[in-house]
């Protein structure tokens, strides 16, 4: 079975293609956060949504400052490892 796990990565892309946001501001930091990338709140709440839409997943607080891009990693993370079907 194929490793499923979402990454930094896979955030980065999700942002380009949701908000917009350039290779060039692409990171690898976790510890970076939505202004270090030059993203505002509306990105993010278009990134809450997509998550949400995609794998089931919720950010508790609307506010960009809230979460660091390796806490969004790690939400979403453990929610997509729960087994299928689990109810």
């Amino acid at each position: 079975m194929p490793d499923s796990t979402f990454t930094l990565a896979d955030l980065m892309s999700l942002l380009s293609e949701k908000a917009g946001l350039p290779q060039s501001a692409h990171t690898t930091d976790p510890d970076a956060r939505f202004a270090d990338i030059g993203l505002d709140s509306l990105a993010f709440l278009s990134m809450q949504t997509e998550l949400h839409d995609r794998y089931g997943t919720e950010m508790p607080d609307d506010s960009p400052s809230r979460y660091t891009l390796g806490e969004i990693v790690e939400t979403v993370a453990s929610a997509t490892q729960r087994p299928a079907g689990m109810a």
